[in-house]
């Protein structure tokens, strides 16, 4: 199949942008950035935009930024810029090492980081480091700016607080501390396939304890999101074998599972155990 007929704009700037933007907003205008996940749903017809607002041409959107306390996204960065690391500390490692797991190459070369955060896919790996990492989400329209909380921003299987007319235009990642250790599994069927369940993991190490432990999952439920109970498991704990089983015996039990024709919620329990112990042996 063919997507049905629209009208492509390509601003130049971002205010013109967001001008456009407000304009075809009711008429089901949508933003294309890189296309990997719009572009198939048109061509499907299961999405079928009146505009699409290209904002590919727009200076400056392509932009990674450091200011030592926020690692700036822009909404046109590629998964691809993170296959070497951006910054010379643990976040830059930590994003180069999700992004080994993104899709496969040529979708790397053109999916956005932002792009993927917008459309909300529950198995999105960007998706899961935003909320593991307590990202800040910049969308901005022709009303203004508007800063949103990663947890506020997840609303449900690809829902966002982005409201209509809203573009995504920025995402800020904290630095992770100098000490901080990390760690990310994830499975899926085949390689480059959706993630059934993942885990981003990080802490760091004092006096030979865990402390300031993350524990994020994204697949396994309708948005990905920290697991507080498999936090509190790690915590005060030293970082062997039975700390790391009682944090993944404690997000299997914290999650919502989806179910769906190839799993039922025991399943997902199940993948969602392996997945964050993997993540912490990996990190240790």
């Amino acid at each position: 199949m063919k997507p049905a007929p629209f009208i492509r704009h390509v601003p130049k700037t971002l205010a013109e942008a967001l001008k456009i933007l407000g304009e075809v907003a009711p008429q089901d205008g949508r933003v294309l950035a890189g296309g990997q996940s719009l572009v198939p749903i048109m061509a499907f017809r299961l999405a079928k935009p009146a505009h699409l607002v290209d904002i590919n041409e727009v200076a400056g959107l392509d932009k990674i930024a450091s200011d030592g306390k926020t690692l700036s996204i822009g909404a046109c960065v590629r998964h691809a810029a993170f296959h070497k690391p951006v910054v010379d500390n643990p976040l830059g490692q930590l994003l180069t090492l999700v992004a080994r797991y993104i899709a496969h190459y040529p979708i790397r070369m053109r999916g956005t980081f932002c792009g993927s955060l917008a459309h909300a896919d529950p198995a999105s790996e960007w998706c899961l480091v935003a909320a593991t990492l307590d990202a800040t989400i910049v969308a901005k329209s022709t009303r203004g700016e508007r800063i949103i909380a990663a947890k506020d921003f997840f609303e449900g299987i690809m829902a966002t607080a982005l409201a209509e007319d809203e573009l995504l235009a920025e995402v800020k990642l904290p630095p992770l501390a100098p000490d901080a250790k990390f760690g990310f599994n994830e499975f899926s069927r085949r390689a480059g396939d959706f993630a059934m369940a993942a885990s981003l993991v990080t802490y760091r190490l004092q006096s030979d304890k865990i402390v300031d432990a993350r524990v994020g999952v994204g697949g396994a439920e309708a948005s990905p999101r920290r697991i507080a109970q498999a936090e509190a498991a790690l915590n005060g704990k030293a970082p062997n074998d039975a700390a790391f089983r009682a944090a993944a015996e404690a997000a299997a039990l914290a999650i919502d599972p989806l179910e769906d024709h190839q799993t039922n919620a025991d399943y997902r329990r199940d993948l969602v155990r392996a997945v964050v112990r993997r993540a912490l042996e990996g990190s240790a």
